[in-house]
C-alpha cells in the first residue's frame, strides 16, 4: 500500500486547519441558523405551518448536488481554490434569503447556501485528513468538525438575542460577512492547492463499488438523521411545549452544544484508540440513552431542572458521534477521487435529510413528543448497529486507487 500521509515528523497544518475551522463553522452556522429564525420568517413572508417545515429542508436538499459538484471540481482544479469558493457561494446564498421579497426567492437563496455548505464539509475534511498522521487523524478529524457545535450556538444567540432586536433580514445579510474569510485566505494563506492525479475511471469504478458507498451512505442517513429529526424541533419545543422561555430554552440549547463539543473532542480520542467502529456505536448509544428520557419523561424532567440539563448534555456528548465522518470517509476513498466521493457519501445523507422535519410532524401528530422523539431514538440504535457493516480504517495509510480496492483494516 502506498503511505500518502506526510513524515510523522511534520507539525500539526494549523493554518490549514484555522481556514478549514472557520469555513466548516460559518457553514454550519448559515446552515442552522434559518431554524432559529423561521417563525419570524414565515409571519414576514405570510407562510403556513406546513411550508415553514418544508423550508427546513431546501438546503439540506441541494448540500447533496454541492457534495458532488464541488468535490469532483475539487479533485480536479484544486481543493483550496474550492474551498474559498464554496464559503462564498453560502455566504451569497445568505444575502438573497435576507434580502428576498417572497418565499421563491428566499428559497432559491437557500438552496444555494445548501450548495455551498455541500461542497465546503467534503473539501476541508480531505486536506486536514490528507495532512494528518494516521495515528491522530481521528482526532484531527474531530477537531475540525467540532466547529459544528461553535455554529449552533452562534445560531442560536443571533436567533434568540439578535434577531429580535435588529431582525431576520438583518441577521442573516449579516451572515455573509463569512465572505471576508474566504478573501483572506486566497490573499494571505499559503494553503495546499494540490490537483489530485487523474483517476483511472475503470479502475476507480472498481473501488467505488455499490456495496461500500451504499453502506457507508446509510451510516450517514442514520447519524444525520438523528440529529436532524432531533434538533429541529428543539427550540420549538422548548418554548411552546415547556414553557422555558427566550433565556432557558438558550441555555438549554448551549448546554446541549457545550455537551457536543466535549462529545467531537472526545469522540476522536476514543476512534483513535479503539478504532471507528466501537467509538460510533459507544457515542450513538449514548444519544439513544439521552434521547429516551426526553422522549418519555419529558414532563418530570421539566420540574428537576440539574437532571433536565444533564439530559441535555449527554444528549450533545452522544452527538459528538458526527465528528467521525471525516477520517472514516477519507479511509475508505482513494486520493484521486476523495473530495468527490466525501463530498457524495456524507451531503447525499445530509440530503436525505429533506423530510426529516416532515417526518417527525408526522410522528408528533400520531405519537405526540413521545412519537416524534421515537424517530432519533430509533435511529440512534440503527446507527450503532450499521457502522459494524463497514471495515475498520483505524490507523491505515489513506489510500490510492492502486491501494484501495482491497478494502484495507487496521492491524
Amino acid at each position: 500500500m502506498n503511505n500518502v500521509n506526510p513524515p510523522s515528523a511534520r507539525p500539526f497544518p494549523v493554518k490549514l486547519f484555522l481556514f478549514a475551522f472557520f469555513g466548516w463553522t460559518f457553514d454550519f452556522y448559515d446552515l442552522v441558523l434559518l431554524g432559529f429564525l423561521k417563525e419570524d420568517v414565515g409571519r414576514s413572508l405570510s407562510l403556513t405551518h406546513t411550508t415553514e417545515t418544508w423550508m427546513l429542508g431546501v438546503a439540506l436538499g441541494t448540500s447533496g448536488i454541492g457534495g458532488i459538484v464541488c468535490g469532483a471540481l475539487a479533485d480536479r482544479v484544486g481543493k483550496r481554490t474550492m474551498l474559498s469558493s464554496t464559503i462564498l457561494l453560502y455566504s451569497a446564498g445568505s444575502v438573497i434569503a435576507g434580502l428576498a421579497p417572497n418565499l421563491w426567492v428566499f428559497l432559491l437563496g437557500r438552496g444555494i447556501v445548501g450548495l455551498g455548505v455541500g461542497g465546503e464539509w467534503a473539501i476541508g475534511h480531505a486536506m486536514v485528513a490528507e495532512a494528518m498522521r494516521s495515528e491522530v487523524r481521528g482526532r484531527g478529524a474531530a477537531l475540525l468538525q467540532a466547529g459544528e457545535p461553535i455554529g449552533v450556538a452562534l445560531a442560536a444567540v443571533a436567533g434568540y438575542l439578535v434577531a429580535p432586536r435588529v431582525g431576520w433580514r438583518a441577521v442573516m445579510v449579516g451572515s455573509a460577512v463569512t465572505a471576508l474569510l474566504a478573501l483572506a485566505a486566497r490573499k494571505s494563506m499559503h494553503l495546499p492547492d494540490d490537483v489530485a492525479p487523474r483517476p483511472d475511471f475503470a479502475a476507480a469504478r472498481a473501488v467505488v463499488k455499490f456495496p461500500r458507498v451504499a453502506s457507508a451512505w446509510l451510516l450517514g442517513v442514520f447519524k444525520l438523521g438523528t440529529y436532524w429529526t432531533c434538533y429541529t424541533w428543539l427550540p420549538t419545543f422548548l418554548i411552546r411545549e415547556m414553557h422555558q422561555g427566550t433565556g432557558k430554552s438558550l441555555a438549554w440549547v448551549a448546554s446541549a452544544q457545550a455537551g457536543q463539543f466535549a462529545g467531537m473532542l472526545s469522540f476522536g480520542w476514543v476512534s483513535d484508540r479503539l478504532g471507528r467502529r466501537p467509538a460510533f456505536s459507544i457515542f450513538s448509544l449514548i444519544t439513544a440513552c439521552a434521547i429516551a428520557p426526553l422522549a418519555y419523561r419529558w414532563s418530570f424532567l421539566s420540574v428537576h431542572p440539574p437532571l433536565f440539563w444533564l439530559v441535555m448534555v449527554t444528549l450533545g456528548f452522544g452527538s459528538g458521534c458526527t465528528a467521525g465522518f471525516g477520517a472514516l470517509l477519507a479511509e475508505l476513498y482513494p486520493t484521486e477521487v476523495r473530495s468527490l466521493l466525501m463530498g457524495t457519501t456524507y451531503n447525499l445523507a445530509r440530503a436525505a435529510q429533506l423530510g426529516a422535519p416532515v417526518l417527525v410532524g408526522w410522528a408528533v401528530a400520531t405519537g405526540g413528543l413521545a412519537g416524534g422523539l421515537s424517530v432519533p431514538l430509533v435511529l440512534a440504535i440503527a446507527t450503532a448497529s450499521w457502522v459494524w457493516v463497514l471495515p475498520e480504517t483505524r490507523g491505515i495509510a489513506l489510500p490510492t486507487l492502486a491501494s484501495a480496492p482491497a478494502g484495507p483494516r487496521a492491524p
